[in-house]
């Protein structure tokens, strides 16, 4: 699974914005905070992520029917709105013709929103996850170097709880987290504006505390977020001194205040063994054990140094032998099923590309291509030779 990144300038950061499930004001949560960026001077872009339910057009008051146009260089131009780009499958479909799609679809349209849309020069780009924690968060995990996520939440328990999935799996795909949300934290009065705790409260907090994440802020729930959605304009836009709108924007102000960099190699990178375009540069030592600062390939197989100044070098075949996707080992047991025997001593990979910020793929001169290395497993491979430098 490749990232195949065309536009040179590209977003310094992608954040996932994520939910455990439905119906807790991810996508409201994720409109508000674009354009409370965009007015801190930032330059924001929304992937309306949720191919099957998407909102986010219509919350900015661009027409969801629509197309995009195209530019000369045949990419797709996101329209604009609140100061925020934004690419959608609601631009693609009439408001009442649902997606059916199957994965390997859903898989290429999410690809072409991020990867061939003209978004030009971009601060940010915003990730408008569906809930849950499948094939779609597992897509773009793997196929885009994440700067992070935020996992939006309520107070309420079941909400929390299903949160606390969504942390881990982000966990496991090493998207590092940014923070929870705590979403319709309390009601505010139309009327006197005084906020009124209708569920739990404080939930957010206690869960970021247990995972050790950040806790961004509480978001009241506001009567007016209603209006300001189906009008098309984002309640920091309308309602800007309300309690809701103030939450946003100090989110916001935490997300603009933070720091891009992964520490190690640029991420995307496709390297052709053959020809060596793509291969990614080396990059001083991050002090990140775990984190490759270069990768080389040469007779002895391929060379990882490591951010902490250790260089692995893992030989070619040793690295075919050890691969665990479906077709070389059993999923259920984790038994071999490669047989040792069967891999060529002169097997080569052909080409390495990255899988999101935590590994990366292989393909070989035997035809395989389909696992996944982590750099954790990487760096943990037996026989592997090695050296201070």
């Amino acid at each position: 699974m490749t990232s195949d990144s065309t536009d040179p300038t590209g977003p310094r950061r992608m954040i996932a914005v994520s939910s455990g499930k439905g119906g807790v004001g991810k996508s409201t949560v994720t409109v508000n905070l674009a354009v409370a960026l965009a007015r801190s001077g930032l330059k924001v872009g929304i992937v309306d992520a949720d191919i099957y339910g998407p909102s986010v057009p219509g919350m900015l008051g661009i027409p969801g029917n629509a197309p995009p146009a195209m530019g000369p260089d045949k990419r797709v131009v996101p329209p604009e709105a609140h100061g925020v780009k934004v690419i959608s499958m609601a631009m693609l479909t009439d408001d009442d013709q649902p997606s059916i799609l199957r994965g390997p679809m859903v898989t290429k349209y999410l690809r072409m929103f991020v990867s061939q849309v003209a978004w030009g020069e971009l601060d940010v780009l915003l990730l408008d996850l569906p809930p849950g924690t499948g094939d779609i968060q597992l897509t773009l995990a793997q196929s885009f170097p994440l700067t992070g996520a935020i996992v939006v939440s309520t107070p309420q328990d079941v909400s929390l709880k299903i949160a606390r999935r969504g942390v881990r799996m982000m966990e496991q795909v090493e998207v590092p987290i940014l923070g929870v949300v705590e979403n319709m934290s309390g009601f505010t009065c139309p009327s006197c504006g005084e906020v009124t705790h209708i569920f739990h409260q404080g939930g957010g907090e206690s869960i970021a505390g247990d995972l050790g994440v950040p806790f961004l802020g509480r978001v009241p729930l506001d009567p007016a977020v209603v209006d300001s959605g189906d009008d098309g304009v984002p309640l920091v836009v309308s309602h800007p001194d309300s309690p809701a709108a103030q939450a946003y924007l100090a989110i916001a102000q935490v997300m603009a205040d933070g720091q891009a960099g992964s520490g190690g190699i640029a991420l995307p990178f496709d390297w052709t063994i053959e020809t060596g375009k793509g291969q990614p540069a080396p990059v001083p030592a991050s002090g990140d054990a775990d984190m490759p600062c270069a990768l080389d390939l040469d007779a002895a197989g391929l060379s990882i140094l490591w951010g902490d100044g250790t260089r692995h070098v893992i030989p070619s075949r040793d690295l075919r032998i050890a691969c665990q996707c479906a077709a070389c080992r059993d999923e259920m047991s984790g038994a071999r099923l490669l047989d040792p025997a069967a891999v060529p001593l002169a097997i080569a990979p052909t080409r390495i590309w990255s899988i999101g910020n935590y590994g990366i793929g292989v393909a070989f001169s035997d035809g395989h291509s389909s696992g996944i290395y982590t750099f954790k497993a990487l760096r943990g491979m037996e026989g592997a030779e090695t050296e201070d430098v």
